[in-house]
């Protein structure tokens, strides 16, 4: 099988940071130099990141409390840990508001032996708009003022499954970047915005996914800037109606234009859903158009639902177009939420999600 290689690179001093946190002082000191194939890695807190494959993690990105014992373990893995960075864009179309916000985020992933920042800015933006030069700006001045400050610092920015304005995201996403160190395409939530028959689908239908990363490519975009999120998760629609060929119709709830979305349903994780299937009406189906698993059940009050998420043979081709490509890595939304457990079919199944990143 495909390995990732983990290696601790060469480290240097922390200047004006505070006191070291770690058992031993070495481990606050920021991971430098560039892996060739990143897997990325969003933690929301608790303590399940004990139980990731270190083998392979090089990033994680800390959306939860922070936990000065990941900053250590993860840099004893020679993985980096960043900072999340969200700011309104009506509030740094100001100059001097967006220089003070990068300033506080520099001071803080100092202080916090951080080794960057993720930018998940996901904010609807009109082309041409001062939200959209903002914007713009921010993640070029972001970048310029960690890597000055922090060198070797990554700086990452989330974008949505594909450049074509999602959700009314319209970015600059070519300057963008080349501003950047990578991006994180949250190739998920892909039916936020449903245009046709308002009914349930896959997260992540493979070809929508992998056309997408064409168009990104498209736009002379650099592979190697580019890392693919899978989703660790998946969706639970109740169903108004499942007909006969297992259709599930959903409630319209608009967003952003569209008159359905996946609002319609609930995000429910791997753990949950490996746990449902077991019990559910149908057992796991296999849709061959979206290559992608479902299941339908019955809640307490006989609502039939049916449940899209992916696995390791949905996630696997994912994987393996990102290394035909050249991309620069993967990852997933995110890492607590698989079942860490000591039950051993749980085990087998959390080795299997974690090995389906390399591909099949």
């Amino acid at each position: 099988m495909w390995r990732v290689l983990v290696f601790l690179w060469p480290i240097v001093a922390v200047c004006g940071a505070g006191s070291c946190p770690c058992s031993h002082p070495e481990l606050c000191r920021p991971i430098r130099g560039q892996r060739d194939f990143e897997v990325f890695v969003f933690d929301v807190g608790g303590k399940t990141w004990k139980s990731y494959n270190w083998s392979m993690v090089t990033t994680v990105a800390t959306f939860g409390k922070y936990d000065p014992d990941l900053m250590c373990y993860a840099h004893s893995k020679g993985a980096r840990v960043v900072l999340k960075g969200d700011i309104p864009l009506s509030y740094i179309v100001d100059q001097n508001n967006r220089t003070a916000w990068i300033t506080k985020q520099v001071k803080l992933a100092k202080s916090q032996f951080m080794d960057g920042i993720n930018l998940d800015i996901e904010q609807a933006v009109e082309e041409g708009s001062p939200e959209y030069d903002a914007l713009t700006d921010l993640v070029k001045e972001t970048t310029e003022a960690f890597h000055r400050e922090m060198p070797g610092s990554q700086v990452s920015f989330d974008v949505a499954w594909s450049p074509k304005c999602i959700d009314q995201r319209c970015y600059d996403y070519v300057t963008i970047a080349e501003s950047c160190d990578l991006l994180f395409v949250m190739s998920y939530d892909e039916q936020s915005q449903i245009m046709g028959d308002c009914i349930a689908m896959a997260n992540a239908p493979l070809s929508q996914t992998l056309n997408a990363y064409e168009d990104y490519l498209n736009l002379k975009i650099d592979p190697k800037k580019l890392v693919m999120g899978v989703p660790w998760y998946g969706y639970d629609y109740p169903c108004l109606n499942l007909s006969q060929e297992g259709i599930c119709s959903i409630a319209k709830v608009p967003f952003r234009g569209a008159p359905c979305s996946d609002a319609a349903g609930k995000q429910k994780t791997y753990k949950w859903i490996m746990k449902q299937v077991n019990n559910s009406l149908s057992g796991r189906l296999w849709d061959d158009n979206q290559q992608a698993p479902y299941f339908n059940y019955k809640d307490d009050t006989e609502q039939i639902h049916q449940v899209w998420y992916d696995d390791p043979e949905s996630i696997c081709p994912k994987a393996d177009f990102v290394k035909s490509k050249g991309l620069r890595g993967i990852g997933m939304w995110n890492g607590n939420i698989l079942d860490y457990s000591d039950e051993p079919v749980a085990k087998q199944q959390t080795t299997l999600m974690w090995n389906a990143l390399l591909g099949c």
